[in-house]
């Protein structure tokens, strides 16, 4: 018998127990809330994170991204503070009141000097933020006012109509900051200090100053995936899990959780356990049909005449025949006297 630390046995069903070994503790979960330190409280924890990464969700219901800062500034406090303001994004209405004039056609921008003042932004950011997304030659500065005027057309209603879709685009107007960064704090570690904030963006992180692009990490599997490429999603993949498992003070040997997330991205891209992923493509029909959508995958099979070699567990159970697995998987000839 092998060593059971070691080796499996030849033909064990590693899957089912692995599946046994996440799907037993998973339903005993306690649904705490954790907090990380003030930045997206109650990020989804226990099951509904489990669920969250089985599914392959776009994105996690509460993102978040952990920046390290490059080895000379780790230690520096008021650089690692720098950088978290310099991360968090500004929203155009968060610095000015934007109002329509429609019998000018225009919309009128009014700067809000303290909140400006406290974030940060000047006038001249708020005018080329405004520039890049209507354009140069439609703006306009007076005093602390921009007047963004929209070029004039036949016909009457349409103006009207392409001015509040405008309006609409010029409220969504990042005047500084990373895209998608939302609120950040600045944590000591071991002596050193790194950056907690909510939301994602690691393309544009990465090309900010001072950042240590080796260290730089997300709880969204699927911005890792787009960023660093399969493998790195692999590895987010097991420590997510394992994080989660760890803070519900669940023992799950790494391996049971290795082997799902290689089931999960093993061809190329990340992809959810149910029946839009793994489950939906099984080999065998039948094995497709037991799980969900049992009418569908047998009306399409029989429509395309589609063959079950009867590979899988379920489809011999389904048959009655013996099950591919341990002893199961053996075939013994003997040879007879003549």
């Amino acid at each position: 018998m092998a060593k059971a630390s070691t080796k499996i046995i030849p033909y064990s069903a590693v899957g089912i127990v692995a599946a046994q070994s996440l799907g037993e503790p998973g339903t005993q979960m306690t649904m705490r809330t954790f907090h990380y330190a003030g930045v997206a409280e109650h990020v989804p924890t226990g099951l509904p994170r489990l669920i969250e990464l089985v599914d392959a969700k776009k994105e996690p219901k509460k993102s978040i991204v952990e920046v390290h800062l490059a080895k000379e500034h780790k230690t520096k406090e008021s650089q690692a503070k720098a950088l978290a303001k310099e991360m968090e994004s500004v929203l155009l209405p968060e610095v000015a009141i934007v109002s329509e004039n429609m019998a000018e056609k225009r919309i009128i921008l009014k700067l809000k000097t303290e909140d400006a003042k406290l974030l940060g932004v000047t006038m001249e950011m708020l005018k080329e933020a405004v520039k890049k997304t209507v354009g140069a030659n439609k703006v306009e500065q007076r005093g602390d006012k921009i007047s963004v005027r929209l070029k004039d057309d036949k016909e009457k209603e349409k103006p009207l109509k392409d001015l509040r879709k405008l309006t609409t685009k010029i409220k969504k107007t990042l005047v500084k900051g990373i895209s998608g960064i939302n609120r950040s704090v600045v944590i000591k570690d071991k002596g050193e200090y790194f950056i907690r904030a909510s939301g994602f963006n690691i393309k544009d992180i990465m090309k900010l100053k001072n950042v240590d692009p080796f260290r730089i990490y997300t709880n969204s599997v699927m911005e890792i995936e787009k960023t660093f490429g399969i493998e790195a999603a692999r590895n987010a993949t097991i420590r997510e899990m394992q994080s989660v498992m760890d803070l519900q003070g669940i023992s799950v040997d790494i391996r049971h959780i290795m082997l799902l997330a290689d089931a999960m991205t093993s061809d190329g891209k990340v992809k959810s356990i149910g029946r839009h992923g793994l489950s939906g493509e099984k080999a065998g029909v039948m094995g497709r049909a037991a799980f969900e959508e049992t009418i569908k995958h047998l009306v399409n099979a029989s429509i395309i005449g589609e063959d079950d070699n009867l590979v899988g567990v379920t489809e011999n159970i389904i048959v009655g025949q013996t099950i591919p697995i341990g002893t199961g998987r053996i075939k013994l000839g003997m040879k007879t006297k003549k």
